[in-house]
């Protein structure tokens, strides 16, 4: 594991706990290994939603894009370039309304291209992405986990699962808006450790 890749999506900032939390996980991760941190920000670099224009410039061939289709790929294909420089990648996720934050759907949509980070097959799509993990630091103000309201975490796995990682670990901090606030943290950094022992 050399490259990391860190991606926030709290529209908090730097005062979300999710962002506080992912942050300290690979702060913490580089005491122990020599590693190259790229941090992308969803919520201070933010995308437009996905357009049919920009989906329509991904299926033209490269030697046939007109200048505005090249700008139009070139945000999907940096954004999949990072993911594939990256081992590991560390991403602070809060839950809104039981669902990702929009920011994080929107670096999702442009993530998931076929041809590119999976491709179908007779026996159904087959990712072209392998050899990476993903570590999901979830920030909750309710408790979540396990229950039929978790559609988040069952929809981040389906996805990642999507581009041939199947490797995907969630770190719950829950009931962050509740009295058990500074227990559940604690649980989460306790997690943390466990994690950092599983990767030697």
């Amino acid at each position: 594991m050399k490259n990391v890749l860190l991606i926030n999506t709290s529209i908090n900032h730097d005062a979300g706990n999710s962002y506080i939390l992912s942050n300290e996980f690979v702060d913490r991760l580089s005491k122990k290994f020599e590693l190259t941190v790229s941090h992308r920000d969803l919520v201070k670099e933010p995308m437009e939603h996905l357009k049919q224009t920009e989906m329509l410039a991904w299926m033209t061939p490269e030697a046939q894009r007109n200048d505005e289709q090249k700008s139009l790929a070139d945000l999907s294909d940096n954004l999949i370039k990072e993911v594939q420089q990256s081992d590991l990648l560390v991403i602070g996720l809060p839950m809104y309304n039981f669902g990702v934050p929009s920011q994080f759907k929107v670096w999702m949509d442009r993530i998931a291209r076929a041809g590119v980070t999976f491709k179908y097959t007779e026996q159904g799509p087959v990712g072209l992405l392998a050899n990476k993990r993903v570590i999901v630091l979830a920030a909750r103000g309710g408790i979540y986990a396990g229950t039929d309201n978790d559609s988040q975490t069952t929809h981040v796995k389906s996805f990642f699962a999507l581009l041939g990682i199947t490797d995907v670990e969630f770190i719950y901090a829950e009931g962050l808006n509740m009295p058990s606030k500074e227990l559940s943290i604690a649980n989460a950094k306790e997690k943390m450790e466990a994690v950092f022992s599983s990767m030697g």
